[in-house]
């Protein structure tokens, strides 16, 4: 007769297990999309930091050639700038010597000018024998001179006193003299000068008494630039026209 060999372990939980186990896993079956995902941000991430350093060297060689661009307008504004602070230097220079030599020229006076104007001032009583220009009165050290131009002294004969005060008070009106200087030092009568055939005559004359006089003035401080009229007056035509040449010129001031 038959026997029957039934193995109930095999249908048993535990033996079911270890039989899978032997088999291995299975792979889920299911979408395949994270996969691909996760591959395409893997090959994404190397692709893009790649892309953003090539970016940052392109970048950084842009920045390096504006930065060598703007050193070399930098050095040459650099020098036009040392050019520019160097003609300014030379400008004021000028200015200074120009200044220097304006101020010497508009204290000119001169004098056939001077002189005109004492031949028209004189009253017709007076003489002028001498006219001479007396230095400045030298200042305190370290100081100008009050009085760079100077001054002038007259001396002569009048008939009286009063022609002698009435020269000085024409002299007072004079724009080349200052009226506050201008005064009579010395004033004195003496014997009238006799020419030389009334001395060797044979009957002695006594000699009319005049005045003999000293009259001393400062010459005024006024500019050149603003005794136009004067001078032009005077027939100084030379000094007239340097000096309106100037004034259109921007050197003196109109």
């Amino acid at each position: 007769m038959y026997s029957l060999d039934v193995n109930f372990l095999k249908d048993r939980p535990i033996y079911q297990n270890k039989n899978d186990r032997k088999g291995g896993r299975k792979l889920p079956t299911g979408d395949p999309k994270p996969i691909f995902l996760g591959v395409g941000l893997g090959l994404c991430l190397p692709i893009c930091a790649g892309a953003g350093w090539w970016i940052l060297q392109m970048k950084n060689g842009e920045l390096e050639q504006n930065i060598s661009q703007l050193e070399q307008e930098v050095n040459k504004l650099d020098a036009e700038i040392g050019i520019i602070n160097k003609i300014k230097e030379e400008t004021i220079a000028v200015k200074g010597e120009t200044q220097s030599l304006v101020t010497v020229f508009d204290q000119i006076r001169p004098w056939s000018a001077m002189l005109q104007d004492l031949r028209d001032r004189i009253p017709a009583a007076v003489q002028i024998e001498n006219v001479r220009q007396v230095p400045p009165t030298p200042a305190a050290e370290g100081q100008p001179p009050s009085n760079p131009a100077g001054g002038i002294e007259i001396t002569g004969l009048a008939r009286s006193f009063n022609d002698v005060n009435d020269f000085l008070l024409s002299l007072q009106q004079s724009q080349f003299l200052k009226s506050s200087d201008s005064k009579i030092t010395t004033a004195s009568l003496v014997d009238a000068p006799v020419s030389p055939t009334a001395a060797a005559s044979i009957v002695p004359i006594k000699p009319p008494q005049v005045v003999k006089y000293t009259i001393q003035s400062s010459l005024s401080d006024v500019p050149a630039s603003e005794l136009v009229r004067e001078l032009e007056q005077k027939g100084t035509v030379g000094l007239v026209a340097r000096i309106r040449s100037m004034q259109q010129t921007g050197v003196i001031s109109k």
